[in-house]
């Protein structure tokens, strides 16, 4: 019970010293919201890369052609080398009298140039559809089919398919890294803030001291404050990402130029951000509470 009294006494006095010493205060929670806001677009940034690199992954898919003159056994025998390479999810064939009747049904065009086509005026070949696991690896995958006997020709989006993964891996790369280094930064700015306020308070920690009070029971007033900083200063970048990032999504029906491109959906994912925000913010003052009053404890 004294123990929680003892917290209850510290939460409010850190409370009372960020309201007492708001114009020093009001630089961390500055320096927090401003972070935030970057780390908020670089979170939404890499999540929405990560979505894109997704949806590719399950869109991409390597079509093998098959000879025209390839017989029934074979084509099952392909089916089972298919089996046999590394790294295919999954295949599915598909003979030219399916792929025929789905480009009847898709155009009229096609329905009047094609529709009196028989199996021997067909022209179209037999496929297999092939879906890989990892698109980082497609290149292989997609060689070692060529090299099958009877497999005519391979596509797959060669070259495009590539480059926009690498385009994603770096964007998602640069975007950790923001991130990371913003944070280092902006626990070193609080640190240096709360330095401002501790010396501000030199007299009555020197008291503190005096009378026999433990470094931690110096330190943790210190770190609630920390904690009241970057609350506050979380709020403002919660609040703009959930309505701007919903804005976006709305007026944008949640995909980027193309249906090709679309956004995470706003539910529940607005909500894990605001919580990483928070989290960050919390954690951010925090330690840089927590740093700077044991630098000054120390000296």
């Amino acid at each position: 019970m004294k123990a929680f009294r003892i917290l209850i006494r510290n939460i409010r006095d850190a409370f009372i010293s960020v309201i007492r010493n708001f114009s020093l205060s009001i630089a961390s929670i500055s320096s927090i919201t401003i972070t935030l806001v970057v780390v908020s677009i670089s979170i939404l940034l890499t999540y929405n890369v990560a979505n894109f690199t997704r949806l590719v992954e399950e869109d991409v898919t390597i079509v093998a052609f098959l000879d025209k003159d390839v017989s029934p056994e074979r084509i099952l025998e392909i089916k089972d080398e298919l089996s046999k390479i590394e790294g295919i999810e999954s295949y599915i064939f598909e003979s030219k009298a399916d792929i025929l009747k789905s480009m009847i049904e898709t155009s009229d065009v096609f329905k009047n140039i094609m529709s009196n086509w028989d199996d021997t005026d067909n022209p179209l070949q037999d496929t297999y559809l092939i879906k890989v696991e990892d698109l980082h690896k497609i290149d292989g995958i997609a060689d070692q089919i060529k090299g099958i006997p009877n497999v005519s020709l391979v596509k797959y989006g060669e070259g495009v398919v590539q480059n926009l993964i690498k385009t994603f891996d770096i964007i998602r790369q640069i975007s950790i890294g923001i991130v990371a280094a913003l944070i280092i930064v902006t626990t070193f700015l609080i640190s240096n803030t709360i330095k401002l306020t501790i010396f501000a308070r030199k007299t009555e920690i020197s008291i503190m001291r005096l009378v026999g009070a433990s470094n931690i029971t110096i330190k943790i007033p210190f770190v609630f404050e920390g904690l009241f900083l970057g609350i506050i200063g979380s709020i403002i970048p919660i609040i703009a990402t959930v309505y701007s990032y919903a804005f976006l999504y709305d007026n944008f029906d949640g995909q980027v130029f193309s249906p090709f491109i679309k956004l995470v959906a706003p539910n529940p994912f607005l909500y894990v951000v605001s919580l990483m925000l928070l989290g960050i913010g919390i954690t951010v003052g925090m330690i840089g509470s927590w740093w700077a009053v044991r630098r000054h404890l120390k000296a």
